[in-house]
């Protein structure tokens, strides 16, 4: 049996991660399983239409769950040339004001996008070829990047950032 506060308390978060992992590994596949279909087909003389609609969909989805779980793993790229040469207190500082910064650019990335989906609500927006509505989509994009904006918001105010 596990105390509080060690991998039990974690596997919520674990199985988060893991449903993330796996829509963004479906959504390559899909992505790559459209495009080998339609590169055969092409050859064969029976084009795929709308592949680059299927591909740019699929895409969304595992880009969507990647900048989330990069963001949650902690492996966005930062550079250390500077950080480095600081004092165990300044560089605990920094990277408090690293993730509020952070969390205030995804923020406005989660602005934009909706600002844009509010004014396009009644545009019934879709792909040409297969008629994808882009409103689902938009909102898998508006919900990743307030997702990230909120783990580095926890992240500004957390005791220890986790970097």
């Amino acid at each position: 049996m596990t105390q509080p506060g060690e991998d039990s308390d974690l596997e919520p978060a674990r199985g988060v991660q893991r449903g993330l992992f796996y829509v963004g590994a479906a959504g390559l596949l899909f992505a790559i399983g459209a495009d080998a279909v339609a590169v055969l087909g092409r050859h064969l003389g029976i084009p795929l239409l709308g592949s680059i609609e299927l591909m740019q969909a699929a895409i969304l989805l595992a880009s969507s769950a990647a900048i989330v779980l990069a963001t949650v793993a902690n492996k966005h790229a930062v550079v250390h040339l500077l950080i480095d040469r600081l004092s165990p207190r300044r560089r605990a500082l920094m990277e408090h004001v690293h993730a509020l910064l952070s969390a205030v650019f995804f923020a406005a990335l989660a602005v934009g996008s909706l600002w844009i989906a509010y004014d396009l609500r009644d545009g019934h927006e879709q792909s040409e070829l297969l008629r994808i509505p882009y409103a689902p989509l938009r909102i898998v994009s508006i919900v990743a990047v307030l997702a990230v904006a909120a783990i580095y918001l926890a992240r500004a105010f957390a005791k220890r950032p986790s970097r």
